[in-house]
């Protein structure tokens, strides 16, 4: 049996951060996700769907995440139910994440600037290991600035330098 989603949308609004009494974090956020149709060109439909995140994970998306930011989110649907008020029976089904990226940068400006595609630098977190987008820089090759007309801070670009890697630092 497999339980997998992969959702790509904006948030609705800001992530709501909170801890349980045991003191885990829980993130919950919507997120509008484009549906396909086939009728007029000019309606666009959108799904809501409720995403929740725990622990590190959590408190990574309430950091970085805002409304309106794009993010691909990777997880499980989850139905659950209570009974409210007025003893009647609530379903509600949801998404924990366990893999959340940012596809946009935090600080894109009007028209786009900014917006990494789903495989390009963009951040992630993931429930395993927390915020994964890098950090630190990198001196590959001996020259100490990268001066490539802008403020340039992804630590993986190589400016296409080659990159020299020992044979005992590969993994296989």
């Amino acid at each position: 049996m497999l339980n997998r989603v992969i959702l790509i949308g904006r948030l609705t609004r800001d992530p709501e951060l909170r801890y349980t009494p045991a003191g885990v974090a829980v993130t919950q956020f919507t997120l509008a996700v484009d549906r396909s149709f086939s009728g007029n060109r000019e309606e666009r439909e959108a799904d809501f769907i409720p995403i929740v995140t725990w622990r590190q994970l959590a408190e990574t998306c309430a950091n970085y995440l805002r409304k309106g930011r794009l993010a691909a989110v990777e997880g499980r649907i989850q139905v659950r139910n209570y009974e409210n008020n007025e003893g009647r029976r609530v379903y509600v089904t949801e998404v924990i994440a366990d893999n959340v990226r940012f596809l946009e940068s935090p600080n894109r400006e009007g028209g786009g600037q900014g917006r990494d595609d789903a495989y390009g630098s963009a951040p992630a977190a993931s429930a395993g290991g927390g915020y994964g987008g890098g950090g630190g820089s990198s001196n590959r090759s001996g020259s100490g600035s990268r001066s490539s007309g802008g403020n340039n801070n992804d630590p993986f670009a190589d400016d296409g330098r080659p990159i020299d890697i020992s044979d005992d630092d590969l993994p296989f």
